[in-house]
């Protein structure tokens, strides 16, 4: 039975009252909430906020990726960005390589530091999710990720999909 049938789960979910899509939306605010906030605690005694954490994420999970690259994934200003990577490298977590065949290109490396780091922050977002998805079971886990991934723009489509198939 697919969910968008009448019965599957005990509604209809083709015909979601604006009631419940506001307890969905509160239900992603303050789940953002609890995702965000282990890291945070790491990362406040550090002077370090979450744009840091998006940068040392996605360096990590892309070694090599270019500022260009960097800066589409993330959805930044050039000038935000470069605030972000100037502590990182300045603080020894970061390390930023001239392009081999394009010197004008940045290559993002993570160093031990920044790896350390980037591993204690995401330890503690996949505890979070581990438990959540353990408690929610697979069909629950399923759904959640077409939902997220239907909300999605299709650049930001694009550039998941390309990340969860090992590219970018």
């Amino acid at each position: 039975m697919r969910m968008s049938e009448p019965g599957a789960g005990g509604e209809s979910l083709l015909f979601l009252t604006d009631e419940q899509l506001r307890k969905g939306i509160e239900a992603m605010f303050f789940a953002y909430r609890g995702f965000t906030a282990d890291p945070d605690r790491i990362l406040d005694g550090m002077h370090y906020g979450r744009a840091h954490h998006r940068a040392l994420h996605f360096i990590h999970r892309s070694p090599g990726t270019t500022v260009n690259n960097l800066l589409n994934i993330l959805g930044v200003t050039k000038q935000s960005l470069n605030r972000v990577l100037r502590g990182l490298i300045e603080d020894g977590l970061v390390d930023s390589r001239v392009g081999k065949e394009d010197k004008r290109e940045r290559h993002l490396f993570l160093t031990e530091r920044g790896a350390e780091l980037e591993r204690a922050l995401s330890d503690a977002q996949r505890a979070r999710m581990r438990a959540a998805y353990r408690a929610a079971g697979p069909a629950a886990v399923q759904g959640f990720r077409q939902v997220l991934e239907a909300m999605m723009d299709p650049e930001m489509k694009r550039q998941y999909l390309a990340l969860k198939e090992g590219g970018v």
